[in-house]
């Protein structure tokens, strides 16, 4: 077996910066390479170039594992599409290098964000969305929403809970809110929209920069409606280590922010249903753990038994904040009425089950 070529410089942490000839060629050598934070998944570096007017760029390598060469595409492909918007909304991609699945990206810098920070991440994820049209389609996988087997897990944990079906229903336990479940699962399969979407738009993936926010980590991202993101701010991020609810005020805000630069960007009003797409992160068990142990198992049935802290909340903060969240935006006569009955049984049944669950924290952790 032939060994590796040679890297660049050594990083403190004792790993070379794979920094191959290609990139050498195209962009400078690098020096003085220090090893950022990162997930997991990839391995950061920010360092110099010599050479080059770009004088510091941020150097991240997938990692073996995984779907390793499916995330790779999806974050070059997702970078150059975003590279269409200006102001720019992500970092600008200066240089590939798809055998060894690096990427290097200009450095933007960064600084805390600002206590109404939610509405200029809402401003520029709708811009981020509005950069693709129709003839990108194909460029990106679609988006893919809950399933059936979500519904299945949702309501046997509502029938742990002792709810079994909303007040009111007349029907067989659980019939009427299966049959708007049924429906909302193939509403949000066939929803309208191409936009890019980040796929996992989480505080630390966005960056708070002197020009506005830029969005970094694309290795999820797909082609489909913007409200399945808009709904974070609602939902209190799914996806995400840091769950957080925003004030009733600056949530507003930032929706209204949204839908603004949204129109502004292509002329239209956003389609679709926020509170579908709410609804859908509801059903998701997978939205309650981080990435590498979803798929695994149907983490609402451990719920009602255990429960496990990720990030700034525990499962079943979250769960419990969701289930509030459907309840306030199902109303009598919405298409979802049943389910926004049964959402509000089984948060109050959570609540007297583990008394002492606190909301989401408002702000998202310095």
């Amino acid at each position: 077996m032939c060994a590796p070529p040679p890297f660049g410089e050594q990083s403190p942490f004792g790993e070379k910066l794979p920094f191959g000839e290609k990139l050498r060629a195209e962009l400078g050598s690098p020096r003085r390479a220090r090893r950022l934070d990162s997930s997991p998944r990839s391995r950061v570096w920010r360092a110099e170039l010599s050479g080059t007017p770009v004088a510091v760029v941020v150097v991240k390598q997938l990692t073996e594992g995984p779907e390793a060469a499916e995330r790779y595409a999806r974050e070059v492909a997702a970078l150059r599409l975003a590279s269409r918007v200006d102001p720019p909304v992500a970092p600008r991609l200066l240089g590939t290098d798809p055998a060894e699945r690096v990427l290097v990206l200009e450095d933007l810098g960064e600084q805390p964000p600002a206590d109404d920070w939610v509405i200029g991440y809402a401003e520029s994820l709708a811009r981020l969305h509005a950069a693709t049209s129709p003839a990108d389609i194909g460029l990106l996988p679609a988006w893919s929403g809950p399933t059936r087997e979500d519904i299945d897990a949702f309501l046997g944990l509502a029938q742990t809970l002792g709810r079994t079906a909303p007040d009111g229903a007349r029907t067989k336990p659980h019939e009427a809110v299966r049959t708007e479940l049924d429906a909302l699962v193939n509403r949000l399969a066939h929803a309208p929209g191409h936009a890019l979407l980040h796929g996992d738009p989480c505080p630390g993936n966005d960056l708070h920069t002197a020009s506005g926010v830029r969005f970094i980590d694309f290795e999820q991202a797909a082609l489909g409606n913007g409200l399945m993101e808009l709904a974070y701010l609602r939902i209190g991020f799914p996806t995400c280590w840091c769950a957080t609810a925003p004030a009733q005020p600056l949530l507003n805000a930032a929706e209204a922010a949204y839908r603004t630069a949204w129109r502004q960007a292509t002329g239209t009003d956003i389609q679709g249903d926020l509170t579908d797409a709410c609804a859908g992160w509801l059903l998701r068990g997978d939205a309650l753990v981080e990435r590498a142990h979803r798929g695994t198992t149907d983490h609402l049935s451990e719920l009602p038994h255990r429960d496990w802290r990720w990030g700034t909340a525990t499962a079943r903060q979250r769960l419990a904040h969701r289930l509030g969240i459907v309840a306030q935006m199902t109303t009598n006569g919405s298409e979802l009425e049943h389910l926004g009955r049964l959402a509000s049984a089984m948060r109050d049944a959570m609540l007297t089950r583990w008394p002492t669950l606190r909301p989401l924290p408002a702000q998202r952790p310095e």
